[in-house]
């Protein structure tokens, strides 16, 4: 199982980023995603999963209304739109196989996002 982050980068408040997740060596299309993030200094926090059709989606509140989590099951890839960036959104952003309720069995190494102007 192989699970690739992008897309990350620095962008001033106010801007927006689309992170993608490849996925190799399962069955995407059977399993839940999540997007976790964690900031400097701070512990893993949930942003977003979405389920394995990509017709269920659950955010945190700290993100609802900002973000959008999709899927293409055709290409094994998640992204994260992440829209209205904030300088509290600076993170390291990693996609995770499954959700909170079932566990994460495997994760991607991460990609930075840096709000900043």
């Amino acid at each position: 199982v192989q699970l690739v982050e992008s897309g990350g980068g620095t962008v001033q408040p106010g801007g927006s980023l689309r992170l993608s997740c490849a996925a190799s060596g399962f069955t995407f299309s059977n399993y839940y995603m999540t997007w976790v993030r964690q900031a400097p200094g701070k512990g893993l926090e949930w942003v977003s999963s979405i389920n394995s059709g990509g017709g269920t989606t659950n955010y945190a509140d700290s993100v609802k209304g900002r973000f959008t989590i999709s899927r293409d099951n055709a290409k094994n890839t998640m992204y994260v739109q992440m829209n209205s960036l904030k300088p509290e959104d600076t993170a390291v952003y990693y996609c995770a196989k499954g959700n909170s309720i079932i566990g994460y069995d495997y994760w991607g190494q991460g990609t930075q996002v840096t709000v900043s102007s």
